[in-house]
Order: C-alpha cells, then sequence, then structure tokens
C-alpha cells in the first residue's frame, strides 16, 4: 500500500537531509519532488500545488527557529502534519444511535460494497456489541443476494431478503419494520451497483434514501481507481449528501491518490478502510496513522489492536502450558496461522510495523506460503496432528501425495517445525538458544 509515493517522498526528502539548515533554496527543490510525487500518485494537480504551498509556507516559517532539527527531519514532520489535515484530521464516528440505527451502503458495481456490508455487521457485532441485520436490496445482480446470504452466514449475522419483490425502497422499510419487531438495533442495506453513474441508478439510490431516512449513509469507493473514485464520489454526494466515505481495496496497488484526494474534494471524512477479503479487515479511519503509513512510518497501534481482536486469553494460557512441557504439535501451528490470516494479508501486516515495510519492499511475500503449510497439515491423520514425534517417511510420503507437494518440502516443513518448538520451549525456561538455525523456510 502506497510503495510508490512511499519511495517518491523519500527522494523528497533526501534532497534536503545532507544540508545543515533550511533554506529558500533547498525547500524549492524538495517541495518540487513533494508535487511531483503527489501528482504520480493520482492526486489532483491542484490539490498537490495548495498542498506544496502550505508546507513550503511552514517550512520557511521554521528557517531560524528550529534550528537544532535537521532539515529532513523537519520536512517529514510537516509533510506528516499536512497529510494528516489533507485527510481530514481526526477520525470520525458513525451514526447508529437509533432504534434501530440505519446505515444505508452506496457505490458503482464492484466497489466492495456487499464485501463491507458483511464487514460492518461483524465490526458492530463484535466491537460495539451491537445486533445488526443485513438487508439485500441489490434485485438487479443475479448473485448479490447469495453473495450477502454467504457472508450473513459466515459471520453470524441474520439477513433480511424478499423473493420475487423487485422493489428496493419497498424490501428497506418492510426490513426495518421486521428489525424493529425483533430487537435488531442496527440495519445494514446493501443496495445495487452500475458499471458507471447514470440517472436511474441515481435516482433508485435517492429513492431509497428518502424512504427509509438513514441514520448514516455511507459511499464505498475502490480506492485503487484513483481520481476516477474521487469524481465518482463527488457526483454521489451532490446527489444523495452522504455521511462519509469508505476506500477498499487498500492492499491493493493503490497509488493513494482517492484517500489524498477525497476529503479536500467532497468535504466529507473516510469513516472506515478496508484491506482485504476476510471479515475481521476493516479499521476505522485515522489520518494521523494513514499519514505515517505514507511516509513509510508503520501504524503500531493498528497493528496490535488487530493482534489484540484475535486474541485469546485462555487459548494462550493453554498454548503456555503445553509449550514449557514441549507438547507443541500441528493443531496448535494450525490455530496460530488462522489468527494471522485473520489480521489481513501478510504485506499489509508488515507495513504496519515501523521500517519493516521500507526493509522489505523488494521482498516478493507470498500469502499463499500459509496455505502450502495449511495444506500439509490437513494432509495429515488427526494422530500425526498430535503427535509431531510420529513422522517418518512413509507417514511423510503419504503426505506429500495428498497436499501435492515434494517429500523435500515436507522434510524442511517439519524440520522447522521441530526447531521452532525447541526454540519457544527453550525460551519459555528463560534460556535464548546460541547459533540456532533460522526459521527461513517456514511458511
Amino acid at each position: 500500500m502506497f510503495e510508490s509515493l512511499n519511495t517518491r517522498l523519500d527522494k523528497a526528502f533526501k534532497v534536503i537531509s545532507g544540508d545543515h539548515k533550511i533554506t529558500e533554496i533547498n525547500i524549492a527543490q524538495s517541495i518540487k519532488e513533494i508535487r511531483r510525487a503527489l501528482v504520480s500518485a493520482d492526486v489532483n494537480y491542484k490539490i498537490a500545488k495548495e498542498f506544496t504551498e502550505r508546507v513550503k509556507l511552514k517550512a520557511l516559517g521554521t528557517e531560524n527557529v528550529l534550528k537544532s532539527v535537521k532539515p529532513g527531519e523537519l520536512m517529514v514532520k510537516i509533510v506528516q502534519d499536512e497529510l494528516t489535515a489533507l485527510m481530514g484530521g481526526q477520525a470520525a464516528g458513525i451514526n447508529i444511535k437509533a432504534d434501530p440505527g440505519i446505515v444505508l451502503i452506496a457505490g458503482l458495481q464492484g466497489s466492495g460494497k456487499t464485501t463491507f456490508s458483511g464487514k460492518l455487521a461483524n465490526f458492530l457485532q463484535k466491537k460495539k456489541a451491537k445486533k445488526p441485520i443485513l438487508v439485500a436490496c441489490d434485485v438487479y445482480r443475479p448473485a448479490a443476494v447469495d453473495q450477502l446470504t454467504t457472508i450473513s452466514e459466515q459471520i453470524k449475522v441474520p439477513i433480511y431478503k424478499e423473493v420475487g419483490n423487485t422493489n428496493p425502497v419497498q424490501i428497506a422499510q418492510n426490513a426495518i419494520q421486521y428489525a424493529k419487531s425483533n430487537n435488531f438495533d442496527v440495519v445494514i442495506v446493501d443496495t445495487a451497483g452500475r458499471l458507471a453513474i447514470d440517472e436511474k441508478m441515481m435516482a433508485e439510490i435517492e429513492a431509497i434514501k428518502n424512504g427509509i431516512n438513514p441514520t448514516e449513509t455511507l459511499f464505498v469507493v475502490d480506492s485503487m481507481t484513483g481520481q476516477d473514485a474521487v469524481k465518482t464520489a463527488k457526483a454521489f454526494n451532490e446527489r444523495i449528501n452522504y455521511d462519509g466515505v469508505v476506500l477498499t481495496k487498500l492492499d491493493g496497488d493503490t497509488r493513494g491518490g482517492a484517500a489524498l484526494s477525497v476529503k479536500y474534494t467532497v468535504g466529507k471524512p473516510i469513516k472506515f478502510i478496508s484491506t482485504g477479503e476476510t471479515m475481521e479487515t476493516i479499521d476505522i479511519f485515522y489520518p494521523d496513522r494513514m499519514a505515517q503509513r505514507i511516509l513509510g512510518m508503520g501504524d503500531i497501534i493498528s497493528f496490535v489492536e488487530r493482534a489484540q481482536e484475535q486474541f485469546d486469553e485462555e487459548e494462550a494460557k493453554r498454548l503456555e502450558k503445553k509449550i514449557k512441557k514441549n507438547k507443541l504439535d500441528f493443531n496448535d501451528f494450525l490455530k496460530q496461522i488462522k489468527q494471522i490470516k485473520r489480521m489481513g494479508d501478510m504485506r499489509s501486516l508488515m507495513n504496519m510495523i515501523p521500517g519493516v515495510g521500507k526493509a522489505l519492499k523488494d521482498v516478493d511475500i507470498d500469502d499463499r506460503a500459509l496455505e502450502k503449510v495449511e495444506a500439509i497439515i490437513f494432509s495429515m491423520t488427526p494422530y500425526e496432528r498430535e503427535h509431531p514425534e510420529v513422522m517418518n517417511m512413509s507417514r511423510k510420503k503419504r503426505i506429500a501425495l495428498g497436499c501435492g507437494r515434494s517429500l523435500d518440502d515436507i522434510h524442511a516443513f517439519i524440520k522447522q517445525f521441530e526447531q521452532m518448538r525447541k526454540m519457544m520451549h527453550m525460551m519459555s525456561k528463560g534460556k535464548m538458544p546460541k547459533g540456532f538455525p533460522g526459521m527461513d523456510g517456514m511458511g
């Protein structure tokens, strides 16, 4: 996420990093590179120009004040503050204070509306202790209702749908009455999208909004579409005056233009970001944390929050006992893999840790590596998973055939698992093994 922008901004900061003080000349050189970086990230030129002018004025204002601060560090701090301000300054909440709270989801087809609807329901249920219900109002896309139904089953949130009814306004109104009668406190209405903005689409979403009077209207936008996303956000806002924006697919090859431009252009805050396919990969949008990510500083707070969400105290105690007895098995390892996968893709997680994202920017991080390890473990018998010590050649050959991996892969994985188990056991005893083999091959 934002690797290209981060690289270009680094280049801009290096222009003055070797200088002893801020001057008009080195500021001008750095500002020129910052403007180029923003435009390359698909930020509108007018926004990029105004942004760099503010940075320039702040930098010149410190020319004779902060002499003890290195110019490069000072420029990073100024840019960080201005990026935070450009994206809204502070996190914006979601309004669900009603009986029930009604959230209307709007956007173009393919933007990730339906998936986000599920993520939001999961978020409200787990983090806000709410009782949400999903409403299927996309009556056009054949698989839309099926997709939302699958998601509702996955996150264990009920769904309201009507077979044969093609009036989305009526479906939404009926759903709200159903929610009131059955004590649901949040209604999340997933609506139809189109491949492009058209009058019929706009009229329908406007009719739904007028018909249900939502407490919160969210516009979902694919962040990978850059300035097109911002134009679409503006067109929707002029018609339905939504409350906030949701940026999806931030784990893709996004240049950052949408995140940096939408608040300035539309005047509405970004409220949530989505970075993966699993239902847990939804985050409240914090402008200051996003500015840190863009500048390659990581986002350790969000990383810790995601880890805490997956933390199970009872499971941790059980695991600790097994490690101390050197009884860690493949089932335990499988549970840890599932927890990691629920946190999001590996590249996004690494980018949250300060310094790690930059160090690994040229490293190919394959999320399928975890799936390969899972395939190996799933090819074992229940007894083998509980007793790693029974692995002999015939068992390894059978496992290799079962998961489609080579015998060498199975050898390597089991050897590395044994090394990891031994190392964790020694560390639980307060000992750090010297010259212990690396775990580079472990998925």
